[in-house]
């Protein structure tokens, strides 16, 4: 499955507890598809002392959420949908949101 959403990217979360929620894609896990959105799906873990960790207690911070829950967020337009690959006239390709009238 080709990598459609990036670091960097902002999304609108689809479906699940934090549904109409914007953020920016913080990191991405390819391999179990799982995408981390900042600001959505915030958990709460308890961290104990170990070595190299500053702070220890209840943490908050952002949880998974797999990449079917979420669409890109045009950029330029700001319109949502899915994504799809489009090519320039200089033979470059891009990543445009399906729909948009973008070029």
């Amino acid at each position: 499955m080709p990598n459609k959403i990036k670091k960097g990217d902002t999304v609108l979360v689809v479906s699940g507890k934090d549904k109409g929620a914007r953020g920016e894609v913080i990191a991405v896990n390819l391999k179990k598809q799982r995408v981390f959105v900042e600001g959505v799906n915030i958990v709460k873990r308890h961290m104990g002392r170990r070595s190299g960790v500053m702070q220890t207690g209840i943490i908050e911070g952002e949880a998974s959420i797999h990449l079917s829950n979420v669409v890109l967020v045009d950029a330029d337009t700001g319109e949502v949908g899915r994504v799809r690959w489009r090519e320039l006239e200089d033979g470059s390709r891009v990543r445009a949101v399906k729909g948009a009238r973008n070029g």
